[in-house]
């Protein structure tokens, strides 16, 4: 892809960067775009949810230093930064899992408020560049459909999922706020569901379960009734279109997601089919977490519009990568051609 000449950055073209949440699936990802792109990246990770092989590969690279730090505590970088993207965050709804937001409520809020305070005071402090990862769930469970940026929501403050959209909620209300009050270039992604190599197989997302049931010949578990549906992005897309919002001037959110909307039910039997896995699959009706939004899709409009993206990679391409990689970690053969 060919970024507009209207989105390259002026300032100087070997950018410091502090990257939050480095060491997670998508920070990894990003760490390794940034250094691609010729700039320097300071990762800060406290590795609550955020795993150090993704980081490995990294060892040796004298454009990349890691920082084990908690965001929520002051963050403290003498050299001057061009530019802070915060990624720092437990993200998994799964209550079952110890990574899931349920059960770290507290640490999620504090990356939220904490963390994007300390980030944006950072920024402010080094008239740097801030991009914030937001997320889909600051809809809630949607009432329009599909979601676009001027939709504001339908979010339960209290509910079993709030420590997650309230922090993110707030983040981009801080967020605007730096930018309105002191001027701080700033720019929000809100990511819709997104899937790939170096997602953690045990934070209990939908992906990583489902491709790990299938591969054992066990039938996919689905909790609901399996009709609730999900926009599926594989990463290098969403990766490709966070670049072009941060080389971007557009400081409103912007949502980054695959806008084909599939049900729960249809992409199980997807990955059954991928994996050759007869078992088929079992419905649970008990939402173990509650408030499981019903519809999700992004309206992508503005991002085609401002940044002149949209996905290339086909769902089934990207489950079959991630599929691999995912045999890869658990030590079974590679698939047969």
């Amino acid at each position: 892809m060919i970024i507009p000449e209207t989105l390259v950055k002026t300032e100087r073209q070997v950018m410091l960067i502090l990257l939050t949440g480095a060491a997670g699936f998508l920070g990894s990802h990003l760490c390794d775009r940034l250094l691609a792109e010729g700039h320097k990246v300071i990762g800060l990770d406290n590795f609550v949810t955020g795993n150090p092989e993704n980081l490995k590969h990294l060892e040796g690279n004298p454009n990349f230093r890691l920082m084990v730090q908690d965001v929520s505590a002051f963050i403290q970088v003498d050299e001057p930064l061009d530019y802070i993207l915060h990624f720092a965050s437990p993200a998994s709804p799964n209550p079952t899992s110890p990574l899931g937001y349920p059960n770290l409520p507290i640490q999620t809020l504090k990356a939220g408020a904490l963390g994007t305070y300390n980030s944006l005071g950072l920024a402010k402090a080094h008239k740097a560049r801030f991009l914030l990862a937001s997320t889909s769930e600051v809809y809630g469970d949607p009432t329009v459909h599909p979601q676009s940026e001027d939709y504001w929501g339908n979010c339960d403050p209290i509910g079993p999922r709030s420590v997650y959209d309230e922090a993110k909620r707030f983040a981009e209300a801080l967020t605007m706020a730096y930018h309105n009050v002191h001027g701080v270039r700033t720019h929000i992604v809100r990511i819709f569901n997104t899937f790939g190599p170096r997602m953690r197989l045990d934070d209990g997302r939908v992906v990583p379960n489902f491709i790990q049931q299938a591969l054992r010949g066990e039938p996919l578990t689905i909790y609901g009734t399996g009709e609730q549906t999900r926009s599926f992005c594989y990463v290098s897309d969403l990766i490709e279109g966070i670049y072009r919002l941060m080389m971007s001037d557009e400081h409103l959110p912007v949502n980054i997601g695959n806008p084909i909307e599939t049900s729960i039910k249809d992409f199980a039997l997807i990955i059954n089919e991928l994996c050759q896995n007869p078992a088929g699959i079992i419905t649970q009706y008990a939402d173990t977490l509650g408030d499981d939004p019903q519809r999700r899709q992004p309206d992508i409009t503005r991002a085609r519009t401002i940044l002149g993206w949209e996905p290339q990679v086909a769902m089934r391409d990207g489950l079959n990568i991630t599929i691999d990689y995912t045999r890869q970690k658990l030590g079974l053969p590679a698939r047969q051609a």
